[in-house]
């Protein structure tokens, strides 16, 4: 199963909890939180070690989250952790990331290159974007050398591939048939 199903119904819980709270930021910076003490090596050997038991687990993330995750934060971690998902917060963060952008009006869209884009390029495609789809467009960008050229970009579910290797792959597809 993908990575951002199992993630989905968790973002979407939190969104519930944001949306009722009416305070996105502090839960984005929660999950923020919760990423950065998920992704250290350290924290990573001892929920992949089977001996170490959950609650244990559990309790030093919110240890060393203090009193910044909250009791709710807290819940979510425990959640996490009793439920062998802590791998996901980052995607579990960027779910919600596109939540919170949704609720503020924004859409979210990933332009994926081969190459790095000017500033001006960005500007330019975020202007197209939001002309397209008739809202504020929050941008990421990263590299793929794999694309050789072009671009993918990611809105929501809709994805536009005019890569090189998107191309080629398309016309691959045409000469089989």
């Amino acid at each position: 199963m993908e990575r951002a199903t199992l993630a989905r119904p968790y973002a979407e819980a939190v969104g519930k909890l944001a949306a009722a709270a009416k305070d996105w930021e502090l839960w984005s910076e929660r999950l923020a939180l919760l990423v950065r003490i998920a992704g250290d090596d350290q924290m990573r050997n001892l929920t992949g070690n089977p001996a170490i038991q959950s609650a244990r687990v559990s309790e030093l993330i919110i240890a060393v989250a203090g009193e910044q995750l909250g009791v709710e934060g807290g819940n979510l971690a425990k959640l996490l952790v009793e439920n062998k998902r802590l791998d996901l917060l980052p995607e579990i963060a960027a779910l919600f990331e596109a939540l919170k952008a949704a609720q503020e009006g924004e859409l979210a869209a990933h332009i994926t290159s081969a190459y790095e884009l000017s500033q001006e390029q960005m500007t330019g495609m975020v202007a197209r974007l939001e002309s397209k789809f008739g809202r504020k467009i929050s941008a990421t960008q990263s590299l793929d050398a794999d694309l050789i050229g072009g671009v993918v970009i990611q809105v929501g579910d809709e994805v536009m591939d005019s890569s090189v290797r998107g191309g080629l792959e398309s016309l691959a597809v045409t000469l089989k048939t």
